[in-house]
């Protein structure tokens, strides 16, 4: 047993002493190894007599256990030692600010159908929508557009393509947002108080026009609805969205699905190449309206002998030009990040019904 002291004093010192890992492994596998010399020690238990046995067997196992002990211990220090010394090396100032990260934000048309959908809905307005692709009675017959009209051009429309030999009349790209109105009289009849925005096609390309763009129309039937009606609604509407009080004026116009038909102008002012809404003596023309064409209410299923109402359409894309200062139409589509970066809105930026924004 004295031997078996001597043993373990020399190991526990040993292992106490040993400066890396690589040492202490060589340590262990001296001790406790297959070849080890506390290993060696267990195997003479076999030629002990039995009560020689029942002494040195526990007190070798106490010995096996308290090395292994040890040479645990020290390599979890070790450990520890070396990992601080590589945060020391690797210090890092924790308060320093984080390297900024980007974030998205919400396309100016985005946020103005937002805008223009939530005043709308004050007014008690709901959002109709429907297809993109149309055909050529929605799009055009429905809302007694002739044959003949120039909006039924190729110049202007885009046509699918029919397979030779098939004489129906070509699928369109729609051209308005009209159709929606249309196919919501079918489904619901009247009355009905709804608004259609959505994107629209045409072919046409300038400063002020692009080949797909965004309208939102509004309809509103009832049996005793009339051009002060629509009025009221537009003054509303343009007073919110601009967050002043906006005078508008009716000018008499020609459409085939609206009669009467009214052009629409607001106030406004210019200085120095800006447009300010609200004040001033010019006017500035933004949407077409009128009341409802007899022929497109009974296209839709609607008597117009008991049913009457108006209609109005404006582009989103110019209205958020005018509200928020951007001066070439064709930006909103061109996906440059810097210019998403200036007019886009932060996510948290929600439209206020009162305030207009």
């Amino acid at each position: 047993m004295d031997g078996l002291n001597e043993l373990r004093g020399s190991w526990l010192e040993r292992i106490a002493g040993a400066t890396d890992e690589s040492a202490l492994e060589d340590m262990r596998v001296a001790a406790l190894g297959k070849k080890g010399e506390i290993s060696l020690k267990m195997r003479e238990l076999g030629g002990m007599s039995p009560e020689e046995r029942q002494v040195a067997g526990p007190a070798l196992n106490a010995l096996k256990d308290e090395v292994g002990a040890a040479l645990a211990a020290k390599k979890a220090a070790l450990g520890d030692a070396a990992l601080d010394e590589r945060l020391k090396a690797e210090w890092l100032d924790v308060t320093l600010p984080s390297r900024h990260r980007r974030s998205g934000t919400i396309h100016p048309v985005s946020q103005v159908t937002e805008e223009v959908t939530a005043i709308f809905a004050d007014m008690g307005f709901a959002v109709a929508e429907g297809p993109q692709i149309e055909t050529d009675f929605y799009n055009f017959d429905a809302l007694n557009i002739p044959g003949h009209h120039p909006a039924r051009a190729e110049m202007d429309t885009f046509y699918t393509h029919r397979a030779e030999g098939d004489n129906r009349p070509p699928h369109v790209l729609r051209t308005h947002t009209s159709p929606v109105q249309i196919r919501h009289l079918e489904a619901n009849g009247a009355p009905c108080r709804i608004i259609a925005p959505g994107r629209v096609y045409r072919a046409d390309y300038d400063q002020t026009h692009t080949p797909m763009f965004h309208q939102v129309e509004g309809l509103a039937i009832d049996k005793d609805i009339s051009m002060a009606n629509l009025k009221w609604v537009l003054e509303e509407f343009f007073s919110a969205y601009f967050g002043t009080q906006v005078r508008t004026r009716f000018r008499a116009s020609h459409f085939p699905f609206t009669e009467p038909s009214a052009e629409v102008d607001i106030q406004c002012s210019w200085e120095g190449g800006t447009v300010k809404v609200g004040e001033g003596d010019d006017w500035l023309e933004v949407l077409g309206s009128g009341m409802v064409h007899p022929k497109v209410l009974q296209a839709a299923g609607v008597d117009p002998e008991q049913w009457q109402g108006f209609a109005f359409g404006m582009g989103i894309d110019r209205i958020a030009m005018l509200k928020y200062g951007i001066p070439d139409l064709r930006a909103f589509f061109d996906s440059d990040l810097r210019w998403l970066r200036h007019y886009g809105f932060a996510s948290l930026d929600m439209p206020s019904v009162h305030a207009g924004v």
